[in-house]
């Protein structure tokens, strides 16, 4: 018997034989050892059975007719619990009529004794390595949802859940969709997670920047070339909707085409077929179209700028992500999530299972609260990474948040000495100035011992210090 944990028996596959002639077993096991699998044997249907039980296999010879129970039966007891491994029968009686039973009853392939060994290892072959491709596309479609599926698109708010819900119900339609919404809100994450939640999982996701491009350049890129369509095409090159074919093509800030691109676009949309630049011939292809735009397309109508029909096109369904500053309460879950993201990116203070342990002190998280973020999550998102690359503790300071920040939450900027807050001080501005002034008096008492003052204004240490640099104190030495 072969080592089974060996590198060697395992570098083939292991596959397991049923059959109740002796003689057949002891040949196909030399027959497949040589060959570097691992082989394990059942002299009959019930053995084979156990066998399946305890054990993974990639892929099974199961003999037609056995004493106990016919290999058509066991056939069917092995798709009752597995549909996946291959299985291959083998019988003395070649018949076509048993062959088609075979296929349909979910044989992989069929062999009759006397076999042809080079045919029957080559189609063993081929079918581990068919079985396998699959199962590494099925671990990649994984992959891409664990990355886009919902539960890391962060937020609980009942504004997101609502489009998640939406998300989800036509992920897996055909239909072309509209995204909406503003600057920062994650319009491409959305599109991301529609495309790895549908059918066309598997294949291309093409995103397109549509502002970013000039229109010569855009058409090119979208529908490609033939050598020679154009100075410097030197060689024929395809566009991006033909490797999207099958796939999905998300078109970012869409309200940006020029009315050119746009009846280009609709075309494609209307026919399904479009021409590359330079060529005479069409290209049919089958491309999900995603678009988003953080313009109202339907104001873009109105003013002449943006087709009618192409806009009704593509505006099937529409998914309208809400500003960050409409749902407040995943701003929390927000911050949490690219904590961990950008600690691990930094290898900053993280524990020993690798998480982080990063957080903000209590007034930052009334800042981030309070804060309208015209920038949404994108600018939230800048936040959190400067904290992370700032910060020196693991509780993270107001200080280091971003300047504008700061500004809108009223926290005391450098004066000019003696200049006092002006009538329309906002509550922060107010509330700063009071604890600067409190802060100064007890340190003064104290002769500046910052442990001294931070005893007797009840607060920790690290506290004092990070409300001194905050507040612009000016701290004279001890007995100065």
């Amino acid at each position: 018997m072969p080592d089974l944990e060996s590198p060697a028996a395992l570098r083939r596959g292991r596959i397991l034989v049923v059959d109740d002639e002796a003689d057949i077993r002891e040949s196909l096991e030399v027959l497949l050892d040589m060959e570097g699998y691992t082989v394990l044997t059942a002299e009959n249907a019930t053995e084979g059975l156990k066998r399946l039980e305890s054990g993974v296999f990639d892929l099974v010879l199961l003999d037609l007719m056995m004493p106990d129970r016919s290999g058509l039966e066991v056939l069917d007891e092995i798709r009752k619990r597995d549909i996946e491994t291959p299985v291959f029968l083998i019988t003395a009686y070649g018949s076509i009529e048993v062959a088609v039973e075979a296929l349909k009853s979910g044989a992989n392939d069929y062999f009759s004794k006397p076999w042809d060994n080079e045919k029957l290892l080559i189609e063993i072959d081929r079918q581990i390595a068919r079985t396998r491709l699959e199962r590494e596309n099925v671990e990649l479609r994984r992959a891409l949802k664990e990355r886009y599926a919902f539960p890391n698109i962060v937020g609980k708010s009942e504004r997101m859940l609502r489009v998640l819900d939406l998300v989800a119900q036509v992920a897996p339609s055909k239909s072309n969709i509209l995204i909406t919404g503003e600057t920062g809100t994650g319009k491409e994450l959305i599109a991301k997670a529609i495309h790895s939640n549908s059918p066309r999982a598997d294949q291309t996701f093409v995103g397109v920047n549509s502002g970013s491009l000039p229109p010569d350049l855009l058409e090119s890129t979208l529908f490609g070339h033939v050598k020679g369509a154009f100075t410097g095409a030197v060689s024929n090159r395809k566009g991006y909707f033909e490797t999207a074919n099958r796939g999905t093509i998300f078109f970012d800030e869409i309200g940006t085409l020029t009315p050119e691109m746009q009846v280009k676009l609709l075309r494609v949309l209307q026919e399904r077929e479009f021409m590359p630049l330079g060529s005479t011939e069409t290209i049919k292809v089958d491309v999900r179209i995603l678009a988003a735009t953080n313009a109202e397309l339907q104001h873009l109508v109105e003013e002449g700028k943006f087709r009618q029909d192409l806009y009704f096109r593509l505006n099937v369904i529409n998914i309208a992500l809400p500003p960050l500053r409409e749902r407040k309460e995943d701003i929390p879950q927000l911050v949490e999530h690219f904590f961990q993201v950008y600690s691990r990116e930094n290898e900053k203070f993280l524990d020993s299972h690798g998480r982080s342990k990063l957080t903000f002190e209590p007034e930052a998280v009334h800042m981030l609260m309070d804060y309208n973020w015209p920038g949404n999550v994108r600018e939230l998102e800048n936040a959190v990474e400067r904290a992370v690359v700032l910060a020196t503790s693991e509780t993270v300071p107001a200080s280091v948040l971003p300047e504008q920040l700061l500004h809108s939450a009223g926290v005391r900027m450098p004066r000019p000495a003696g200049e006092a807050l002006s009538p329309d001080a906002s509550l922060f501005e107010i509330v700063a100035e009071f604890e600067a002034k409190r802060i100064t008096e007890v340190l003064e008492s104290v002769n500046y011992s910052q442990t001294d003052a931070a005893a007797r204004l009840k607060i920790p240490l690290s506290t004092l210090n990070q409300k001194i640099k905050r507040l612009g104190i000016q701290v004279r030495k001890r007995g100065g």
